[in-house]
């Protein structure tokens, strides 16, 4: 189902969520916190206070994903700003699932598919 991130919008829950929420409770709080749509193709994703645990809410055609993943060792470089809510692209996820800063100077730029005649 994540295979699939180049075509869906990320958006990170920044500082701290209370994971023991069930996908109700994560639906809601999308809808009413952050004023998005829980049933947009977009992923959500949620981050606990010692930044060792993820879920990811996903819509997908007639039901609720969550993706659940725990670090044994380390923590996920959350961001902690006042933020409610931040875009940021499927490479970013990426990085942040890898243990990467969501920022990376030492990336290569995103090449963009262009017609090549």
């Amino acid at each position: 189902m994540l295979g699939e991130l180049s075509t869906r919008q990320v958006y990170l829950a920044c500082g701290s969520t209370d994971l023991r929420k069930s996908i109700d409770g994560l639906a809601i709080l999308v809808k009413e916190g952050f004023n998005l749509d829980p049933f947009s193709s977009s992923l959500f994703v949620f981050c606990n206070r010692k930044r060792d645990k993820l879920k990811i809410l996903q819509w997908d055609h007639n039901g609720f994903w969550v993706h659940y993943r725990r670090l044994e060792r380390g923590k996920f470089n959350w961001p902690t700003d006042k933020t409610d809510v931040v875009n940021i692209s499927c490479r970013e996820l990426r990085w942040l699932l890898d243990g990467l800063a969501l920022k990376q100077n030492q990336a290569h730029k995103a090449v963009k598919q262009r017609l090549v005649l």
